[in-house]
């Protein structure tokens, strides 16, 4: 039996070659239609989306790739991705309704465990960092979003309901219900700010995200505006101090003999 996958809801295995490939396949369709507004009818699902294509032939590999054998489930996981543009290593262990939106470019590497309702756009790699065979890709919990080009990398552990935003960078833990963005990664939204049930497209709040540039600039301004007032309450504080020579002001006279400054002639 395929083992479960991280978060599973409850002890029924999501899927194998004795109860058939396709146990689930309306419910990973059903899944589809709920989360992309562009599906139109179940049979455009079915025929038109590599995502779907990608995550059954993965299925299978997965259940070869637990018996043992190395070659056949490499070569079924290469097949798909020649025809999908996913690449799902075979070791990886998915959950159910998983969902891979538009799908290229996305890689999932062998140690990677992804729980039940996670969603990935386009170019997403799940990648890891160390060179050694133990575990060394994510864990998506229940629930994760993460958006167009993001890059998960090492055994770090994505939160249950949490959103990575497009193009993030994420090398460390998120916390459930956590939004991160950016390069690397920072926390966007606090948990008690968001709805975590509500449905977020490319894991990114388009609304609430924090400008960097525009927050440096504004810094930057504050700080001037309280320079600029220090230095005119000390311009009316002190009045000018007369030019000395040795502790003694010039007196009047002083310079009346020195020599007139002529300009140079001009040629």
């Amino acid at each position: 039996m395929q083992r479960s996958a991280p978060g599973a809801r409850g002890s029924e295995e999501y899927t194998t070659v004795d109860d058939g490939v396709f146990k689930h396949l309306r419910e990973e369709i059903e899944g589809i239609m709920a989360r992309d507004p562009a599906a139109r009818s179940r049979v455009e699902v079915a025929l038109c989306y590599p995502g779907l294509h990608a995550i059954l032939l993965h299925r299978i590999a997965h259940w070869c790739w637990e018996r043992g054998w190395r070659l056949i489930p490499r070569v079924i996981s290469q097949t798909g991705r020649l025809l999908t543009g996913i690449e799902i290593h075979p070791g990886a262990t998915i959950g159910r309704r998983f969902f891979i939106d538009h799908g290229m470019g996305v890689v999932i590497g062998e140690t990677a465990e992804i729980g039940d309702d996670v969603m990935l756009y386009h170019g997403v790699t799940l990648g890891g960092t160390a060179l050694h065979q133990g575990k060394r890709h994510p864990t998506l919990m229940d629930g994760v979003i993460v958006g167009a080009g993001a890059k998960v990398l090492g055994a770090i552990t994505i939160g249950k309901e949490a959103r990575v935003g497009s193009n993030a960078v994420v090398v460390a833990d998120v916390a459930d219900g956590v939004t991160v963005v950016g390069i690397p990664a920072k926390a966007v939204t606090p948990r008690e700010k968001r709805d975590e049930h509500a449905f977020l497209p490319y894991g990114t709040p388009c609304g609430d995200i924090p400008d960097p540039t525009a927050r440096a600039l504004a810094g930057m301004m504050t700080e001037m505006a309280a320079l600029r007032r220090r230095v005119e309450e000390l311009e009316g504080r002190d009045e000018p101090r007369p030019l000395e020579v040795n502790g003694v002001p010039p007196q009047a006279g002083d310079f009346a003999d020195a020599p007139a400054i002529k300009p140079p002639p001009c040629n």
